[in-house]
């Protein structure tokens, strides 16, 4: 692979032999979080006593959540690298809340509503190396330039939701999202679009493949992980990591 010396390769490739894992190394850039979730007072939530300036994580148990949605009520704490362009209007409109995958990860989730009458909910998946918080700003805009309401979430290892990144996370984060989505909003599979941007993509269309939405917008999609580290790969293996090729899941659109 051009730019990388043999020492680098060897990290790569041998530590440990794992396509899984080479995979990860490749695709996973997660930044340091950007944003951390304060308890709402107002809610008539406890407050934790060891509350800090680091991230959420350092401040949560391990106990608690389910797949709706339900572990208590937070409020967005943005970091000067979030960048947030808009006012603190939008900032306090802006819902978080923890939900819990089936590997056990506690799943940070967003959700803006942009437009009070819209039709349709994007659930996006951003790409491999953002949190929430960057990309709240993009999220407002998005959804007040399409009339849409914007769901998103962070993949285990990114911004407050626990574990590390893996595949095997990706499908369970979205899944988690997904059930989040449809419990806590009431928001039927018609009325949701599934966008996925870079790595954001696999997670995408597997969940596509799972279950009926309104649209999938495939937003620089990977084909499979092989094929980002080996452009010239033209055959599917099957140890290949991210079988993001649409003939994988998707043959008909083809």
């Amino acid at each position: 692979m051009n730019g990388l010396s043999v020492g680098e390769l060897c990290s790569l490739f041998c530590c440990p032999p794992c396509p899984s894992r080479i995979a990860a190394k490749l695709a996973f850039l997660p930044p340091e979080p950007t944003y951390a979730l304060l308890p709402d007072v107002d809610s008539g939530q406890p407050v934790p006593s060891n509350l800090g300036t680091s991230g959420l994580r350092s401040r949560l148990g391990v106990g608690g959540g389910d797949r709706s949605g339900s572990e208590g009520r937070w409020k967005l704490q943005l970091s000067e690298r979030a960048e947030f362009q808009y006012s603190q209007r939008e900032l306090d409109g802006t819902e978080v809340f923890l939900t819990r995958s089936s590997r056990g990860n506690k799943v940070g989730c967003m959700y803006i509503r942009c437009a009070p009458s819209a039709r349709y909910t994007v659930l996006f998946s951003h790409g491999n190396a953002v949190d929430l918080g960057q990309m709240s700003s993009f999220y407002i805009g998005l959804g007040t330039r399409i009339n849409c309401n914007i769901f998103s979430y962070d993949y285990s290892g990114y911004g407050v939701s626990t574990g590390k990144p893996s595949e095997k996370n990706l499908y369970a984060d979205i899944d988690a999202a997904w059930h989040a989505l449809r419990t806590r909003y009431g928001i039927s599979p018609e009325n949701i679009i599934l966008y996925g941007q870079s790595i954001g993509t696999v997670p995408t269309v597997d969940l596509a493949s799972r279950y009926e939405c309104a649209a999938v917008v495939l937003h620089s999609p990977l084909t499979s992980g092989m094929r980002v580290a080996f452009p010239d790969t033209k055959k599917t293996y099957c140890f290949d990591a991210f079988p993001n090729c649409l003939t994988s899941f998707c043959p008909h659109i083809c």
